[in-house]
């Protein structure tokens, strides 16, 4: 299982950054997706990634430990969840994204490997985490 994990500790309040999160197709925009679709707990985007085109169908799915989880549907992974954890920290609020995950080689092929889709991830939840600080008014 491969895994990225991006951390950013910022001013803004615990409630606040979970607010923030909940707004969840500004949030997932957030993170440069090409097309980000919201339906419920349904959450369908689609991403240049190099010459390939990845589309993922997500689900929210409960995690008392964070304030987002979701995992895929139906997409090029065997398996991916995101979690995003707000927590206290020293002179603020700590929020880290990770995101597990497992290719399913039948389907990426060639086209794209581990490391592409590790640097593509990890550039999408520091962009999140730069979104969250400036909506959140640092």
């Amino acid at each position: 299982m491969n895994s990225v994990t991006v951390s950013r500790t910022t001013d803004a309040s615990a409630d606040d950054i979970r607010e923030a999160i909940d707004r969840v197709g500004p949030f997932m925009e957030a993170s440069g997706f090409d097309e980000v679709t919201v339906d419920g707990d349904t959450v369908r985007v689609a991403n240049q990634v190099g010459f390939a085109t990845i589309e993922l169908t997500l689900a929210l799915v409960e995690d008392s430990e964070a304030a987002l989880a979701y995992e895929q549907r139906d997409g090029i992974f065997r398996k991916m969840r995101t979690r995003y954890v707000v927590a206290p920290a020293d002179g603020g609020t700590e929020v880290t994204a990770m995101t597990e995950f497992e290719l399913d080689v039948a389907v990426v092929g060639d086209v794209l490997d581990a490391t592409v889709i590790e640097r593509q991830r990890r550039a999408e939840l520091t962009a999140q985490l730069e979104w969250l600080e400036e909506v959140c008014g640092e």
